[in-house]
């Protein structure tokens, strides 16, 4: 049977490694600035010891707004002429019904995290002017990004493929001898 002093002492060290888990490994010096002008990225996370990594997943959040649907945008256009290129808004404001905010944060597995807010206002329903969205990505920028693969690389299907494509004959145009009733 265990003494009391071992059960709290096993208590104790329990509850410091569940603390230790909480903790961050960011110190303030290290946090993205606030600002609203296009895409913010951070530093990457920190391993244990140097080489120990847990896994884990890219989070995306928010609507995803490209350089290109910024610049589909022009005042005078209507409201579903704005949704139909940016999409539903993720924030609308009941006490600032003129506004629309495109949030949008992708936290990838290595500790990046990418930020971006446009906000549209409108005057009697109509585009008046777009906030925002200066440093955009491109929609092939932010595949990249999220695929971790080069700008304009193409996927390739293993180390064969160009000698078995040079390998492949074209069809011949006559049928069988079978199939033309000799």
């Amino acid at each position: 049977m265990k003494s009391r002093h071992q059960t709290a002492a096993i208590g104790v060290v329990a509850v410091l490694a569940l603390l230790a888990g909480c903790s961050s490994t960011k110190s303030p010096e290290q946090a993205a600035p606030t600002d609203t002008s296009g895409v913010k990225v951070t530093g990457k996370s920190n391993s244990l010891f140097g080489f120990l990594k847990p896994y884990r997943i890219d989070i995306q959040q928010g609507n995803f707004v490209s350089k290109e649907m910024v610049a589909q945008l022009r005042p005078g256009l209507t409201r579903d002429q704005v949704r139909f290129v940016l999409g539903t808004p993720l924030l609308t404001d009941m006490f600032h019904a003129n506004r629309w905010d495109y949030d949008f944060r992708l936290a990838k597995g290595n500790g990046e995290i990418m930020t971006s807010r446009v906000s549209v206002f409108f005057k009697d329903d109509l585009l008046d002017h777009v906030e925002g969205g200066e440093n955009l990505p491109t929609e092939s920028e932010y595949l990249t990004l999220i695929t971790d693969s080069k700008v304009g690389a193409k996927a390739s299907f293993g180390a064969d493929k160009d000698k078995a494509d040079s390998e492949i004959k074209p069809a011949s145009p006559v049928a069988p001898s079978s199939a033309t009733g000799k």
